[in-house]
């Protein structure tokens, strides 16, 4: 697939709990569908949690992509990291409770860049565990979007509630339908998510 856009490509990570079942399937769903596309650029995901920290996706995400067509997929689990929230340009979790802890991260995240900031002027601030991580860089550093993929979850719109669309539900305790219904869900979600980009593509400045 691919598109033209005179705004720059969209760095995007997809969430959920773990990193081995909905948040992989988003990513092997979204770089099968759309890695080329002018409008998108690094492609990747992480879980909120480090339970399975390296471990390969379930092999019920891999089947059900396999029998997708997609085959060339490969991920290691991670966590989320602070510097996630300013190398990407979209988080987009699956559901209501990922979704809370990215936007409580990225409130910390936004506090670390002004006490930043502040040192920069002059000012003392109390300096946090989340100072650290934000590395070099700079006081005017952009601060990923935080939404549900659900959010993008209807043709055309994206969700006037960040939250209110459609959950994503973990598949992992139940069988091998509820792998299929996650890939069926994240591929509508990616082909309206593309369109909203094409609709709204960033900025270049």
């Amino acid at each position: 697939m691919t598109g033209d856009s005179n705004g720059r490509p969209a760095n995007v990570l997809f969430v959920c709990l773990g990193n081995i079942c909905r948040s992989p399937m988003a990513e092997g769903v979204f770089r099968n569908f759309a890695a080329s596309h002018a409008l998108i650029g690094e492609i990747d995901s992480a879980g909120t949690a480090a339970y399975h920290r390296l471990e390969p996706p379930d092999p019920r995400t891999m089947s059900t992509l396999r029998r997708h067509k997609i085959t060339d997929y490969d991920h290691a689990a991670r966590k989320v990291t602070r510097e996630d929230f300013l190398t990407f340009d979209y988080l987009l979790a699956m559901d209501k409770s990922n979704l809370r802890e990215l936007l409580h991260e990225r409130e910390s995240v936004i506090a670390a860049l002004q006490r930043k900031s502040t040192s920069k002027s002059g000012a003392k601030g109390t300096r946090s565990h989340v100072d650290a991580a934000i590395g070099e860089y700079g006081e005017d550093a952009k601060v990923a979007v935080v939404r549900m993929f659900g959010d993008f979850g209807k043709a055309g719109t994206l969700n006037d509630r960040v939250g209110g669309g459609e959950v994503v539900q973990d598949p992992y305790y139940g069988g091998a339908n509820g792998f299929e219904e996650v890939y069926q869900q994240v591929v509508r979600f990616s082909q309206n998510f593309v369109d909203y980009l094409e609709q709204n593509p960033l900025s270049s400045e």
